[in-house]
């Protein structure tokens, strides 16, 4: 660094100093931003597992269980990602609120096999 350098220069040019009020203001949005990313991917862990529920249990596609879960979803008027929790739960417990269960048996009558394979 020659003198005339300025300490606020990098490789890439000048920078312009940065206010403190700038500063928190840009670290609460990166904050914010994590915070979304974090439950992004957690919602999506648990959407996984819920569409994995339905392979196996209703014996269709990834394809087709990601379609069963959206159709829930619109039909009963509740988030995705809070179908798909109520669907590990029910996996877990055994138990469905009903309105979800009707909803969730007439999507999988239109996505699953119209028979049991080797029976």
């Amino acid at each position: 660094m020659t003198p005339d350098t300025r300490s606020d220069e990098v490789a890439g040019g000048p920078q312009e100093p940065t206010a403190p009020d700038d500063q928190t203001a840009r670290i609460a949005e990166l904050r914010a931003e994590i915070g979304q990313l974090k439950e992004a991917v957690t919602s999506h862990a648990v959407v996984d597992q819920a569409i994995g529920m339905m392979v196996a249990l209703g014996r269709v596609t990834p394809e087709q269980g990601w379609t069963v879960l959206r159709e829930v979803s619109q039909h009963t008027n509740i988030k995705l990602r809070n179908v798909a929790e109520l669907i590990i739960i029910w996996g877990q417990k055994g138990d469905l609120p009903p309105e979800i269960r009707t909803t969730l048996e007439d999507a999988l009558d239109r996505y699953g096999p119209t028979q049991i394979p080797h029976a």
